[in-house]
């Protein structure tokens, strides 16, 4: 039996005291991430999912991306995916939700779609119901998403992300604004994951091509997640998500 959502929560607990007790500011998209992994297990357990033990799969193998980077960068920075080392070399005085959507960024935006092609069997690309039953499911984990926005918005406040009066006048708009970007991007995903297998059918070289262009893609998202303003309402307006030409 392979890893599950379990496993991937433990490895995650034990990986989060350190980085707190080193003030890193890489724990703050560790414990964003380890508390949605908690709240998908949580789904997992109430049925939400039509195939949860493919959910399941999938959600190990995607964490299991961002926890390779993360040992990456450890080894040598310099051998993390170009999204990764901006997320994990940003300046510490950052403020915490700049860095969890540094990582938002370099997870979904590059990471997810890699990870969908891992798991969905290449025959079900072909079948049509397959991959209306592996997209429903895909949308499902934004239910997920959207229900801990708000929850995660008062988490890095506890963290310590400064609010000015502005930033709490703004906060109910924040929050759709969070929830209307996510859900973007996730649809970019879809559609690049579809690129990133017809270029795996092509052969090694294709696929390396155009996971290549996802990665200078999603590291020149980084500009946007650092400009000064509201940054979240920007990402509503202009999308978070990046997206690969389909030829």
């Amino acid at each position: 039996m392979g890893e599950t959502v379990d496993d991937l929560i433990a490895r995650m607990d034990a990986l989060l005291p350190p980085l707190e007790a080193d003030g890193d500011p890489r724990r703050f998209f560790l414990g964003t991430y380890l508390r949605i992994t908690r709240a998908v297990a949580g789904a997992l357990g109430e049925g939400l999912f039509e195939d949860p033990a493919w959910v399941e799969a999938w959600d190990v193998d995607f964490a299991g991306l961002y926890l390779d980077a993360l040992e990456a960068h450890r080894r040598d920075p310099a051998t993390a995916p170009a999204p990764w080392r901006r997320a994990f070399g940003a300046s510490p005085t950052l403020r915490p939700e700049g860095h969890v959507l540094l990582g938002v960024n370099a997870h979904i935006n590059f990471d997810l779609p890699q990870s969908l092609v891992r798991v969905i069997p290449t025959e079900e690309f072909a079948d049509p119901d397959a991959m209306a039953r592996r997209r429903r499911d895909h949308e499902r984990i934004d239910g997920v998403l959207a229900s801990r926005v708000a929850t995660e918005d008062v988490e890095l406040q506890r963290a310590g992300d400064p609010r000015t009066w502005l930033d709490r006048l703004l906060t109910p708009v924040n929050h759709l604004a969070t929830r209307v970007f996510l859900r973007e991007s996730r649809r970019k995903v879809w559609a690049n994951t579809t690129v990133l297998h017809r270029a795996r059918l092509a052969g090694d070289w294709e696929y390396r091509r155009r996971l290549a262009e996802l990665e200078t893609l999603s590291d020149r998202r980084v500009a946007d997640l650092l400009r000064p303003g509201p940054v979240l309402l920007r990402l509503a307006v202009r999308g978070f998500g990046v997206q690969l030409a389909p030829g």
